[in-house]
């Protein structure tokens, strides 16, 4: 009998400390999400980066000019010409700092290149459309922006000349970029998407593989919801309604056919054989910003691989590619396309946080505020700039490298939509989100 007690002394204490340890190793991950936050420790760092991008932000403002009618955004440093995500990051920035006209000067100057099809090129510059790759068109951001920068300033009277052409650019993507078969969408290249080597994607020319992509179907979502406002804003009903609809329908399928239920994450579907292609990438984590996952699922996602260091989380930030990936590296690249295959984007960060802000990661918010943070104060102390990224394990200032130098040997750098990062400690230090949502 004390024989058999004994053993039952030792299971019952076995099991006590299996579920302490279960409840404890819970705590490591929920904890970064529900622990008590001091904001105000981040205070004076938000502070020194908005008293920096003062300035900074200056420079991606460019007055009209030729083929441009409207004061334009550029990324500043290596790039001139106005580009269709960078301008509409920096111009959600500008609507932070109470400045939405340039979220508008930026849809007009690209409703202008509007062709009777309705494509518009993803680029543009003083001359002209800068049509890249044949006509593969913008990305999915041009009523996002439409919406954003109106309802910013409660003026949605400014768009009726323009909606029959809006409608005409998402009729052209339905046309061009959906799968006719899951009603999902893809990118021609991944070079269209922005991530332009993004390995869960076809990213050379002379792959013909398309990828039916959750970035790419989770913008289109947000254009869809977008359009559905605008056309309710202005009394097209019938409009709002079939808007409305296809973003439902667009958002089961994501979760239908893009989500591993058994993963935990989305994936790109190859389109010839329907199966997934596991890479976890940028691209598996926009769904979160656009709020597509349940609470559940969105929750698992970001537990196992958005903030495990084996996965996306690295000492100075979230990478773009998971470290577990065979093809993941930090290499310089800029030439002749951008490296997303393991570097910090400080854009990709943004994006990031807003997922986690709506799935409840406080705790990570306020790590990644204060490591972005001061990351990029560091950067721009150094050398009055900042980068497109830097390396995920040693904060390096990566692209463009620093022997692209102006005219008086500074280095170039990149501003852009770095300006983002602001938002992101503005978020943590005073509970002011820029979350883009679209009621």
């Amino acid at each position: 009998m004390r024989k058999t007690f004994l053993i039952l002394g030792i299971v019952l204490v076995c099991f006590t400390c299996l579920n302490n340890q279960k409840k404890s190793n819970k705590n490591l991950i929920v904890g970064s999400s529900s622990a008590k936050i001091n904001k105000e420790d981040l205070a004076p760092l938000y502070l020194d980066l908005k008293e920096e991008y003062k300035e900074l932000s200056n420079r991606v403002i460019q007055p009209a000019e030729g083929y441009l009618e409207y004061p334009y955004l550029i990324p500043a440093g290596f790039y001139k010409q106005m580009w269709d995500w960078d301008g509409f990051f920096m111009g959600n920035y500008f609507i932070s700092k109470g400045k939405p006209e340039y979220l508008k000067y930026w849809a007009l100057n690209f409703i202008i290149g509007i062709d009777d099809e309705g494509y518009v090129s993803g680029c543009a510059t003083t001359k002209g459309p800068r049509p890249i790759f044949g006509k593969f068109a913008m990305k999915p951001f041009l009523s996002q922006g439409v919406y954003l920068s109106s309802k910013k300033m409660d003026d949605f009277n400014w768009i009726k000349p323009y909606y029959s052409q809006l409608k005409k650019v998402l009729k052209y993507r339905e046309k061009t970029q959906q799968d006719s078969v899951t009603g999902l969408f893809y990118w021609d290249i991944a070079m269209q998407s922005g991530v332009d080597n993004n390995p869960g994607m076809n990213y050379f020319v002379k792959d013909t593989r398309s990828f039916l992509a959750p970035d790419a179907s989770a913008w289109q979502y947000r254009e869809y919801l977008a359009q559905a406002a605008i056309s309710e804003k202005l009394g097209e009903e019938q409009d709002a309604k079939e808007y409305t609809q296809k973003a439902k329908n667009l958002k089961v399928a994501i979760n239908k056919v893009l989500w591993s239920n058994d993963d935990k994450v989305y994936y790109t579907v190859d389109r010839e054989t329907g199966n997934f292609y596991k890479r976890i990438s940028f691209s598996s984590f926009v769904p979160l910003l656009a709020g597509i996952p349940s609470q559940e699922n969105g929750t698992e996602t970001i537990e196992k691989y958005l903030i495990q260091p084996e996965h996306m989380k690295a000492k100075y930030g979230y990478r773009s590619l998971s470290a577990l990936d065979p093809d993941y590296n930090n290499k310089n690249i800029i030439v002749p396309f951008s490296n997303w295959q393991g570097p910090v984007w400080p854009i990709a960060n943004y994006i990031y946080s807003v997922g986690l802000k709506k799935y409840g990661f406080d705790g990570e918010l306020h790590w990644l505020g204060k490591t972005l943070g001061a990351l990029l104060l560091e950067d721009i102390k150094k050398y009055n700039t900042m980068h497109e990224n830097y390396h995920a394990d040693s904060g390096k200032a990566l692209a463009p490298s620093n022997d692209h130098v102006d005219k008086d040997g500074n280095v170039v750098g990149f501003i852009s939509w770095n300006l983002c990062v602001e938002n992101i400690l503005d978020g943590v230090v005073n509970d002011n989100w820029m979350l883009l949502d679209i009621e």
